[in-house]
């Protein structure tokens, strides 16, 4: 129980402190080994094992950090800017909100996932910069949109998540269908939507300046005479975008996607072979860090889990809590909060919480509808506000492309405060009247 806990403080603190997270992952994942009984080189040996559970994940973003530089350099980016200025200029509320929906459908309607991110938002960074949005509101929307979706809805990456829960339950003693997981999960998807409105209408309404400089990643376009006319090179992008997207959807290889899509750039000379190495440098240096951190965080994860300190934890946890009540749930909501930040997955977190928490809910009393609000929302919390987690290493990944958007202060704050709170308070509620 003191290794997980110590460990997430550890990486929570060196992060609010500016530390680099790849150091303050690096740093929480020894100290977790250590606390529980590793020698510093056994934990060390541990977390370095364990980051190949994230090598797929951080190739795929690699990938699409080269495929969205290609897409820059088509010089379609600034077609799409220059219609948006027009559309939406001056209308910050209706923008956010928009971007908001666009990151709800890579979840369900178009499961891309954070794919769209490094592609739509580094074009866009002049624009909110024009309007003196506070990319804090962007952040919060892209997280919004990239985990409320799942929470509540049982399609696309929410069927995923629903019948990871129903599966996890079932295996623990509880008899429940798939159908039922968005009747528990409904009321904690409804707090992240009063988060929403919270973060671009309250927190972040007031506009803030940014400076601008010439520090985007972006290789500069070779076709500048046409300016931000549509041009055939654009019809181009447009269908080596397509593909790439279908080819993920037939193979659910986000890889296969993002290298049909690159080839394609290739084939039809939208990017010269000439810039080969320039492209791979630049989608590199925009998606490099993100990619590293999810091994970094993959080591953690597997640190905590591995020397059974996370399932210490749980057990000790819901010990001190022996009937149904607003304090249980409140000891349980925390436990997964713990959790789920350390390990920076909702999904990896539900077989660890369903395992021990379904038997002690049945034990004293608790509905099924609220052992699901209980397990899946304590699952969700942390997934929003983990440094280590790809709901908020995606957005800071579109959002600090010219280098002025700070992954911890900008992004992990402001989404742990808007997202982690209402889900816990709206929780509680569920486990209390469901």
């Amino acid at each position: 129980m003191v290794a997980v806990i110590c460990s997430v403080l550890v990486m929570i603190v060196l992060s609010l402190l500016k530390i680099n997270v790849v150091f303050a992952i690096l740093i929480a994942g020894l100290t977790g080994g250590v606390l529980s009984g590793l020698s510093l080189v056994d934990s060390l040996e541990l977390l370095i094992s364990g980051m190949g559970g994230q090598a797929e994940t951080a190739l795929s973003y690699i990938l699409l950090g080269v495929f969205a530089i290609m897409i820059g350099y088509s010089g379609i980016t600034n077609v799409l800017v220059s219609s948006l200025v027009k559309v939406l200029k001056g209308k910050r509320g209706f923008l956010i909100l928009t971007i908001a929906f666009v990151a709800c459908l890579s979840q369900n309607a178009v499961p891309v996932h954070i794919a769209f991110i490094p592609i739509l938002i580094p074009p866009l960074l002049k624009l909110f910069d024009e309007m003196k949005i506070d990319r804090r509101a962007v952040a919060s929307a892209l997280t919004f949109g990239l985990k409320a979706p799942y929470v509540m809805l049982p399609i696309g990456f929410g069927y995923i998540f629903h019948n990871t829960i129903t599966q996890e339950l079932v295996a623990s003693g509880l008899s429940v269908e798939v159908g039922d997981i968005w009747k528990g999960m409904l009321i904690p998807g409804l707090g992240m939507i009063v988060g929403l409105f919270i973060a671009v209408f309250i927190s972040y309404r007031k506009p803030r300046h940014i400076e601008s400089t010439s520090s985007l990643v972006t290789i500069e376009t070779e076709k500048e005479s046409s300016g931000n006319t549509f041009t055939r090179h654009h019809v181009f992008t447009l269908f080596a975008i397509v593909v790439a997207l279908g080819i993920q959807l037939i193979t659910e290889s986000l890889i296969l996607g993002a290298l049909s899509g690159i080839f394609l750039m290739f084939f039809f000379r939208i990017v010269p072979f000439r810039n080969g190495d320039r492209v791979v440098n630049e989608g590199v240096q925009l998606m490099g860090m993100i990619a590293f951190v999810m091994l970094i965080a993959s080591g953690f994860a597997t640190v905590l889990t591995e020397t059974g300190a996370v399932n210490d934890m749980v057990s000790r946890a819901i010990a001190i809590a022996p009937e149904a009540s607003v304090g249980t749930a409140a000891v349980m909501l925390l436990v997964g909060l713990i959790v789920t930040m350390g390990i920076g997955t909702s999904f990896g977190t539900v077989p660890i919480l369903a395992a021990l928490f379904v038997p002690f809910c049945m034990s004293i009393g608790f509905s099924p509808l609220a052992t699901i609000a209980i397990v899946g929302t304590a699952a969700a919390m942390g997934d929003a506000g983990s440094p280590a987690s790809d709901s908020t290493l995606g957005p800071t990944s579109g959002l600090n492309a010219d280098g002025k958007h700070h992954h911890i202060w900008d992004t992990c704050v402001p989404t742990f405060l808007h997202y982690n709170i209402p889900l816990f308070l709206f929780g509680l509620i569920a486990a209390m009247i469901l």
